[in-house]
C-alpha cells in the first residue's frame, strides 16, 4: 500500500476536507490512541463552518482534571502542570462537558469516563450501549468514513520502517477489514507521536497501512497519565480475597484503578511474603483459600486493558507463563509434553489497549527487545471472545486461556445475583459495558474458568452509607443466569449453579452488617427465603470498624500501603488530599461539619502555611474563606 506523508497537521486537515467533501464521520480509538492535535484542528475547522457536518464516534475521551471547587482547582494546579504538562486536551470534550457542542457536530461514545457525564443530557443521549467486542462493527454502522489514530514509529524512512498502533490495535484492524468487505470507503490518518511506546503483536503495521501519515512535531506530546489511585483498606481486603482464587499456571484478567492495584499487590504478597500473606487472610477470617501458595508455573495475562499492575506482576516473576501461536505447540505445552522454557518466542501478556501513570509509559518505552516481544498487543475481537471465523484460532484461544480468572468490578449486585456495572436505575450511564459481559460469558464457556465480580459492600452518600448489595435494581449489566463469584471486603460468595435461596444466603454472608436485616426481610417478604431463617451471629460482624481493626496492625507494618506501586503525588499532597476528602464529606453532613469546626477551634489546630498557600487560604478573608480555612485545619 502507498501513503502520503504530510509534515503538518494543517496539511492533513486540508487533505481530509478535500477528499471527503460531505459529512465526516470520524472514528477514534479509545484512551490515549487519539491524535489530539489533528482532532482539535479538524474540529475547529468544522466548528467554524456550519455547512459541514461532523460526527465523532469513539470511547473514553480523556480530560485533564480541573477540580469542582476553588480549593480543588488551587490544589490540582501544580499537579496538572507536573503530570499533564504538554498534554493537549480535546476541544470537543470541553464543549461536550460545557454543553456547548454546535448543532452540526455530534459526539457518540460507547464508553464514558467514569461518572463524568452523569446529568449531561447531550452526552447521555448520544451514548452507544454496546459490548467492546462489537465496537468496530457498530462504529462502522454509524457510517464511518474517516479513521484517525496516534502511532509510534521505528526506523523513520529506512527500508525497514515500521509503525506501531501502540496502545490501540483493539478495533482498528477489524474496522478497516469490515469497511473493505462492505465496500465502505474509509480514509485513514496516522499521526506519529514519539511519546507512544512501540509495542508488538497486531500493533505493528507498515506505513502504507494509513492513507495519510502525519509527521508533525506537534503530534508528539505528553501522554494522558492518570496517577495511581489510593488503595483503601476495603480495596486491600477485596484484593486479598480475590488473590486466593487465582490458580497457579492459569490466566488472569484485571482492570485499572485501586482494586486492580490491590489484586496485583496481593498476588505479589502471596508470591514473595507468603507467611505474611496467610496471616492477612487469617485476619480477614478467610478460610485459607484454595490457591494460597507461591506461583511455580506462573500466570499468563490476557486482558483487554494492559494495566500497570500487569507490568509489576511480570517484573515480579508472577506473570511468566508463556503461550504460543501454534495450536499443536500450545496443546503439547499444556499436556506437559513440551517444556516452554526450551521453546523460542512465546507471549507473557496479551492486551488490547493500555493506560496508566507516567512511570508505566516510561517502563514500556524502556523495555528490552526480548521483554517487548513477550507483550502482545492484540485485537479486541480476539481477546474478548473465544470464537472467530477460523476454528483453529478459536481452539488456540481456548488452549491458551486455561484456568482463567476474569476479575472485574461492579457497582451493585442484587440478592439474586444480577450485577449493574455501567449505569444507574434512572438510565444515566456511569461508564459503559466495555468487555465485562464478554469476560463473564467466557468464564462460563471455558471448562475451568471463573468470573469474579469485585464489589465494595457499601458506599457513602450525602444521606449516609448505602448498601451495594440490594434486593433488586432497575438495571443490570450481567444477568442473574450468569452469576458466578462475587467478592466484597467481607468475603467470597460462590454463586455458580446455586439455588436462589442459597445465592441469597451467600450474598448476605458478605454484605455490610448494617444492611443485612433489611435485605433478609426483603428476601423473606418475596418468598425467597424461609420465614424462620435467621442470620448466623458470626455473619453480623461485617463492619468497617471491624475490618479496620483486623487489618490495622498489618497496615502499620507496611504490608498494605496506600500506594503499592508508587504515586505521582508528594507526601504533602497525599496529606492534603486526605484532608480535602474529609472536608468534602463533612460538608454533606451537618453534625460532622460542626464537629470539625469545634474540634479545630478547641484544639487550636492550624494548617502548615505552605498548605494554606497551596489552597489559596493563606490570606483568607470573609466568613466562607475563614470557615474553609478552619475546616481544612480540623480535617488534617
Amino acid at each position: 500500500m502507498t501513503h502520503r506523508r504530510l509534515a503538518t497537521v494543517d496539511a492533513a486537515v486540508d487533505a481530509v476536507l478535500a477528499r471527503i467533501p460531505g459529512p465526516i464521520v470520524l472514528a477514534l480509538p479509545l484512551g490515549i490512541g487519539k491524535p489530539n492535535p489533528f482532532v482539535n484542528r479538524l474540529y475547529q475547522r468544522i466548528k467554524a463552518d456550519p455547512s459541514r457536518r461532523l460526527v465523532i464516534v469513539t470511547a473514553l475521551s480523556l480530560e485533564v482534571p480541573s477540580g469542582a471547587s476553588e480549593l480543588e482547582q488551587a490544589f490540582l494546579g501544580p499537579i496538572v502542570e507536573r503530570v499533564f504538562g504538554g498534554y493537549p486536551d480535546l476541544d470537543y470534550v470541553k464543549d461536550v462537558r460545557a454543553r456547548r457542542l454546535p448543532a452540526h457536530i455530534e459526539v457518540r461514545e460507547f464508553f464514558l469516563k467514569t461518572g463524568d457525564y452523569l446529568g449531561n443530557g447531550p452526552a447521555q443521549q448520544h451514548y452507544i450501549s454496546t459490548n467492546y467486542t462489537f465496537a468496530a462493527r457498530d462504529m462502522l454502522g454509524h457510517g464511518v468514513n474517516l479513521l484517525a489514530q496516534a502511532v509510534a514509529s521505528e526506523g523513520d524512512g529506512s527500508p525497514g520502517w515500521r509503525l506501531s498502533l501502540s496502545s490501540n490495535p483493539d478495533v482498528t484492524h477489524e474496522l478497516k477489514e469490515r469497511a473493505a468487505a462492505a465496500g465502505q470507503a474509509v480514509l485513514s490518518v496516522g499521526c506519529i507521536n514519539r511519546e507512544l511506546p512501540f509495542m508488538h503483536g497486531d500493533a505493528v503495521v507498515a506505513p502504507g497501512f494509513f492513507d495519510l501519515l502525519v509527521d508533525d512535531p506537534a503530534c508528539s506530546h505528553t501522554l494522558f497519565a492518570p496517577p495511581n489511585a489510593k488503595v483503601s483498606t476495603t480495596d486491600h481486603a477485596i484484593g486479598l480475597h480475590a488473590s486466593s482464587l487465582v490458580k497457579d499456571g492459569g490466566t488472569l484478567q484485571i482492570g485499572i484503578g485501586s482494586l486492580g492495584d490491590a489484586i496485583a499487590h496481593a498476588l505479589m504478597l502471596r508470591q514473595h511474603r507468603n507467611a505474611d500473606y496467610r496471616r492477612l487472610l487469617d485476619a480477614l477470617g478467610a478460610t485459607t483459600g484454595p490457591e494460597h501458595t507461591p506461583f511455580e508455573h506462573g500466570l499468563h495475562g490476557c486482558s483487554e486493558m494492559f494495566v500497570n499492575g500487569f507490568l509489576k506482576l511480570i517484573e515480579a516473576g508472577i506473570v511468566k507463563r508463556r503461550v504460543f501461536g501454534d495450536l499443536a505447540t500450545q496443546q503439547a505445552v499444556n499436556a506437559g509434553a513440551l517444556d516452554p522454557a526450551t521453546l523460542p518466542g512465546g507471549v507473557l501478556m496479551t492486551g488490547g489497549f493500555f493506560l496508566g501513570p507516567t512511570d508505566f509509559y516510561a517502563a514500556l518505552r524502556g523495555l528490552s527487545p526480548e521483554a517487548r516481544a513477550a507483550i502482545r498487543m492484540d485485537r479486541i475481537d480476539r481477546i474478548n471472545q473465544l470464537d472467530g471465523p477460523d476454528p483453529l484460532d478459536s481452539a488456540l484461544r481456548r488452549a491458551q486461556r486455561r484456568e482463567a480468572r476474569f476479575i472485574n468490578t461492579t457497582m451493585k449486585v442484587t440478592l439474586l445475583g444480577a450485577a449493574a456495572s455501567d449505569g444507574l436505575e434512572s438510565g444515566q450511564v456511569v461508564s459503559g459495558v466495555g468487555g465485562q459481559y464478554n469476560f463473564v460469558a467466557m468464564a462460563h464457556a471455558l471448562p475451568d474458568a471463573r468470573s469474579i465480580l469485585a464489589l465494595r459492600a457499601c458506599h457513602d452518600t450525602a444521606d449516609g452509607p448505602v448498601s451495594n448489595i440490594v434486593w433488586q435494581y432497575g438495571h443490570c449489566t450481567i444477568p442473574r443466569h450468569l452469576r458466578d463469584i462475587v467478592i466484597t471486603e467481607y468475603g467470597v460468595a460462590d454463586l455458580r449453579g446455586q439455588t436462589d435461596a442459597e445465592v441469597i444466603r451467600r450474598l448476605l454472608r458478605i454484605a455490610d452488617s448494617r444492611f443485612q436485616p433489611q435485605l433478609l426481610a426483603a428476601a423473606q417478604a418475596h418468598g425467597k427465603l424461609p420465614a424462620d431463617w435467621t442470620l448466623p451471629e458470626a455473619w453480623t460482624r461485617n463492619t468497617p470498624e471491624h475490618l479496620d481493626a483486623a487489618l490495622h496492625p498489618h497496615t502499620a507494618a507496611g504490608l498494605l500501603p496506600g500506594f503499592p506501586f508508587g504515586t505521582d503525588l508528594t507526601d504533602d499532597e497525599i496529606r492534603i488530599v486526605a484532608a480535602l476528602r474529609r472536608l468534602k464529606k463533612s460538608l454533606h453532613h451537618p453534625v460532622a461539619l460542626v464537629s470539625a469546626v469545634v474540634r479545630s477551634a478547641w484544639q487550636g489546630r492550624t494548617a502548615p502555611p505552605a498548605y494554606l498557600e497551596r489552597l489559596g487560604l493563606d490570606e483568607a478573608r470573609g466568613f466562607k474563606a475563614l470557615l474553609l480555612k478552619r475546616l481544612f485545619a480540623g480535617n488534617l
